[in-house]
């Protein structure tokens, strides 16, 4: 699901300060498709937002995506490594 990867990288690149550094991977399997989203380390904060809410979002706007192209999609976001 080519994309979903290319909404959710739409979204996310303007949020953070390294959008160079955002990496979007998709992997399909029997229950749908879950998007994996690996960011620089000083971006994460901006990226979950306060208490959860804008990962909140990122999630129920891609799930909105899946459901008006029939697919089941949804987002993991990674812990970026130092």
């Amino acid at each position: 699901m080519e994309n979903a990867a290319t909404y959710l990288e739409a979204i996310v690149k303007p949020l953070v300060g390294r959008p160079e550094a955002v990496q979007i991977e998709s992997k399909n399997d029997d229950r749908g498709v879950l998007l994996t989203l690996t960011i620089a380390k000083e971006d994460m904060g901006k990226i979950i937002g306060k208490q959860g809410d804008t990962a909140r979002a990122l999630r129920r706007l891609i799930r909105q995506w899946g459901m008006t192209h029939e697919a089941r999609i949804a987002i993991k976001i990674n812990e970026p490594i130092a």
